[in-house]
């Protein structure tokens, strides 16, 4: 049976919120939409030190106690609507109007993702683009949306958000004009990349067990490419992504399943072919949603230091709409864009972002038009609930317990 005391954060955080909440006031057509109280921007820093000399040391000091760098918000914290943390795109470029960025991709290296399963650039984004980054997540964090209210509140992150594109421009900005979508498109040897879904994750408290995604939006395995975008030195203790090498290929785990058991009979010839990566500022890691991998946090779940990702699924062209009603897939796909399955997914709901932005798109989510409706959600939520067996259903709530 389901455990809806687990799913009732998603029902409410998706269900309570009207499309017309998310259509910017007038009054503050360029600033945050109805700013509420401030977050709570971190832990209190443990204090200083104090000096002393050798004849005042008797005893041993006690080590720090260690603080979460970052406090969940309080429930008045979250905000409305859209939000546009006004920030200037790096090497000039002028929102909307200069062609998104290049960065050349080897043959050998897309050759490693199609053998391995994942593959692991580095410095694909400068010094000033991770700036750009940091200055976005840290706006966001400071004025959290409701839209993260479900994933923040069930421990699974000190901060997480579904479609941050949608509500914060910053970073729709960064999908229309940085190098991502030539990065992905060169990977997946097609000549257009939409975005299906991305995530907005900051410090995955302990982390998460081995696993496959299958929170990619409405399209077929084959069709996605996965990304994370690293802000930040990864710890050398934790933190550090390790994917089983080749287990895309596998035929062993369930599609819906979402924790795998790395013993199951099946897995034989990958659970011992491990990669670990441990990211820089700037690097991109790209894999196939079905590559089997995990990522621990610190034991206690505190982190001490930021851990900040932009992540997610693009689609590849020519992808067609998959109706996923009735398995976890579709709490990715909550958005009221009317496709139906085997359309084409040409939506601004999916925007294109290689070979360039489309500026018609761009406009419908600047205006708000591109939103979740309540009744679309209830719909997509019901059939989850009454159709999904058991045991894969609860797969993936048993996510809310990795920690």
């Amino acid at each position: 049976m389901v455990n809806f005391s687990i799913l009732a954060p998603f029902i409410v955080a998706s269900t309570i919120t009207s499309a017309s909440a998310f259509v910017p006031a007038k009054s503050h057509s360029k600033s945050f939409v109805y700013p509420l109280q401030q977050s709570t921007r971190a832990a209190e820093a443990p204090e200083a030190t104090k000096v002393v000399t050798n004849e005042q040391v008797t005893t041993s000091m006690p080590s720090p106690k260690r603080e979460k760098i970052l406090k969940e918000p309080a429930l008045w914290e979250y905000n409305f609507g859209l939000q546009d943390p006004q920030l200037t795109l790096p090497h000039d470029i002028v929102p909307r109007v200069t062609s998104p960025e290049k960065f050349e991709v080897t043959e050998e290296q897309i050759q490693i993702l199609e053998r391995d399963g994942v593959l692991h650039i580095k410095g694909v984004f400068d010094d000033d683009w991770v700036d750009y980054l940091r200055q976005a997540t840290s706006k966001q964090v400071d004025e959290p949306h409701f839209w993260a209210f479900a994933g923040t509140a069930s421990k699974l992150y000190d901060y997480i958000q579904r479609n941050i594109w949608q509500t914060n421009k910053a970073f729709a900005d960064f999908y229309y004009h940085s190098a991502m979508g030539h990065v992905l498109a060169q990977c997946g040897r097609t000549d257009a990349v939409r975005v299906s879904t991305d995530l907005l994750m900051v410090n995955p408290n302990k982390g998460f067990k081995w696993h496959q995604d299958n929170q990619n939006g409405p399209i077929t395995w084959e069709d996605g490419i996965r990304f994370w975008i690293t802000m930040d030195e990864t710890p050398k203790e934790y933190g550090a992504p390790v994917y089983l090498k080749g287990s895309h290929l596998n035929n062993a785990v369930d599609e819906q399943a979402v924790f795998v058991d790395i013993e199951m009979k099946g897995l034989e010839a990958y659970k011992d072919k491990l990669a670990e990566f441990r990211t820089m500022p700037g690097d991109m890691l790209i894999w196939h949603p079905r590559t089997i991998h995990k990522v621990d946090g610190p034991a206690d779940g505190i982190w001490t230091t930021y851990r900040r990702v932009l992540g997610g699924t693009v689609a590849k062209a020519g992808t067609k709409y998959t109706d996923k009603m009735g398995t976890g897939g579709v709490l990715s796909d909550l958005g009221n864009h009317g496709l139906t399955h085997g359309e084409n997914m040409e939506s601004p709901y999916f925007p294109i972002i290689y070979p360039q932005f489309d500026n018609q798109e761009a406009e419908e989510r600047d205006n708000g038009s591109v939103g979740r409706s309540p009744r679309d959600i209830a719909s997509k939520l019901g059939g989850l609930a009454g159709k999904a067996s058991g045991d894969k259903f609860f797969s993936f709530f048993k996510v809310l317990g990795s920690r």
